[in-house]
């Protein structure tokens, strides 16, 4: 059997202006990096008619070891779109370094399913997490500069909230202790890095909608606070403007291509434990304008990625979907019932309908909560036996909902034609979409409505510390603002070991603070890291590139 890299580099690409050709991209809106991949110039959005696509999110359950393939499905739904005929653009996020050479790999799909170039997509790509690492780290510069050159805004240097960023994963970096060796080497203080993707420049450059807005949102980033308690910005230290032309490449959208040549938008890539989870606004609404349908995805399960997709960046980028696609396994729903990894390919019914809530309390918040049309993709492993495929969709045909068996990883579009037609049917039924909450609603309301309403917790918690901040962010104006969870996404609840759709707990709120830039509060649950960490045997070590330049082990 062929891994995913040696399947993506047996593939023959189009050139990447044939691609373009297909969606009827203007060449001179096409900035090309190389053969297979190019970036298109924002102006296409207002120099173009209105968008008429259909905007499809595929989301998932709660992930496990096992797998549940999002990225692979939707690549797949795409081309198996494509194959009826539809004109069709996948609009994805960008892999982080981090996870590329940690555990968990990287974001381009798999099996037959993948956009290509897979190594470049995982790896360095165009460039862009390096643009925003250095617009972040550019700004740190120039706060810890203004201290030392006599701190003028009087800020505090005990309550400076911008952190330092790197696209990898390194604890050694989460807390730290900077500015030693004498007067003229700044002065120290503690600090600590982010992962690139829990940037707030990540997030920014995702919701902008044009070079002005970013620069604009640029300029109202929270960095600390002076002795006075008053914030201070970015456009205090007059740093947006730099920011802004490090960033004015990167903010271009990525046009990449399916391994059967479906247009692909691959742009950002926030996580969505820790951030909104979502690709860049300007590659979705690229996305809806030369395509008639609009395939997306949000990150982890939806719970995460679907919560933010839909509470921030439709409310802000003012989008409405009109279906949605929940993708699950046999074997995850199996792991959700408490069956250990070595053991899923055994037939297991009564462990499968022990996890089973969780997909289901998945269907009914898309279904009831957002009000949205929604389908089951079921992604088929060769050890599923008739009875558990039969037992999924019959719990699911209670509530409404149809499955639809998924075949892409071994087959490609064909293997996604089931899928792609129910969702055909699904776009064109009227649908009543509403947010999980009001904007109108205070910081604790808004995340006592995600609560109850996502995670079917009993209520909310917010320590001492999370109280006080909820207060000053309110008093500070930005009390209208959504609300950005950073929760495990392992489990509804903020303990990753609560599997299942867990009942009777509450989730804890410890840390608040704004991304003003951005546009939302970040509020922090449980364990949540910022940087995540390697593993023991970490990806890396199977990454090798040989005397032609092949690169092997990334999948």
């Amino acid at each position: 059997m062929l891994s995913d890299i040696e399947i993506a580099q047996a593939n023959t690409a189009e050139p990447i202006q044939e691609i373009a050709e297909k969606i009827a991209i203007d060449p001179k809106y096409l900035e090309l990096y190389g053969n297979y991949k190019a970036k298109i110039d924002y102006n296409i959005l207002t120099d173009t008619a209105t968008s008429n696509g259909k905007l499809v999110l595929v989301t998932a359950i709660n992930p496990t070891p096992a797998g549940e393939g999002k990225t692979t499905t939707t690549v797949g739904l795409a081309d198996g779109l494509a194959k009826l005929g539809k004109n069709v653009v996948v609009a994805l996020r960008e892999p982080s370094l981090g996870p590329v050479f940690g555990v968990k790999g990287g974001a381009a799909g798999g099996g037959y399913a993948q956009v290509v170039p897979m190594e470049d997509i995982n790896l360095h790509f165009t460039g862009d997490f390096h643009a925003i690492g250095a617009a972040n780290n550019l700004l740190a510069a120039m706060l810890d500069n203004h201290i030392q050159q006599g701190n003028e805004l009087d800020i505090d240097p005990k309550n400076i909230t911008w952190h330092r960023a790197v696209d990898m994963n390194d604890r050694q970096l989460r807390y730290l202790i900077d500015g030693l060796g004498g007067m003229t080497n700044g002065v120290p203080r503690e600090d600590s890095f982010d992962i690139t993707v829990a940037s707030e420049v990540m997030a920014i450059l995702c919701l902008s909608s044009s070079i002005t807005d970013l620069k604009e949102r640029c300029a109202r980033i929270i960095v600390a606070y002076n002795r006075r308690g008053e914030p201070v910005t970015a456009a205090d230290l007059k740093a947006q403007g730099a920011m802004a032309a490090l960033l004015k490449d990167a903010l271009k959208p990525n046009l990449v291509q399916t391994l059967e040549g479906t247009p692909a938008f691959v742009h950002g890539g926030p996580f969505a434990n820790i951030a909104h989870g979502c690709n860049s606004v300007m590659a979705t609404q690229l996305a809806l304008k030369f395509g008639d349908y609009a395939i997306t995805e949000a990150g982890f399960g939806a719970d995460l990625g679907a919560e933010k997709f839909l509470d921030i960046k439709c409310r802000l980028a003012n989008l409405s979907p009109a279906a949605v696609v929940i993708v699950a396994t046999v074997r995850a729903l199996k792991n959700h019932g408490g069956v250990a990894k070595a053991d899923l390919n055994d037939e297991n019914l009564s462990a499968l309908e022990a996890g089973l809530p969780n997909l289901l309390q998945h269907v009914t918040n898309i279904k009831d909560v957002y009000r949205l049309p929604v389908v089951v993709a079921l992604n088929a492993f060769p050890t599923d036996t008739p009875a558990e495929l039969r037992l999924v969709e019959d719990r699911c045909r209670t509530l409404g909902v149809n499955v639809a068996l998924s075949e892409v990883w071994a087959k490609g579009g064909e293997g996604g034609i089931a899928l792609a037609k129910e969702v055909i049917r699904l776009v064109d039924e009227p649908n009543d979409f509403s947010f999980a909450y009001e904007s109108s609603l205070s910081i604790a309301e808004k995340l006592e409505a995600i609560a109850t309403r996502i995670y079917h917790a009993n209520g909310v918690q917010l320590t001492a510390t999370a109280q006080a901040q909820a207060k000053l962010l309110t008093d500070l104006g930005y009390g209208s603002l959504p609300v950005c969870v950073a929760k495990t996404q392992y489990s509804f609840s903020d303990d990753p070991t609560l599997l299942g759709a867990p009942t009777g707990f509450t989730i804890t709120v410890r840390n608040l603070k704004v991304s003003a830039g951005a546009g939302f509060i970040v509020a922090l649950t449980g364990d949540i890291m910022t940087m995540p960490g390697l593993p023991k045997i970490p990806s890396a070590e199977r990454i090798d590139v040989d005397a032609t330049g092949t690169i092997s082990g990334l999948f």
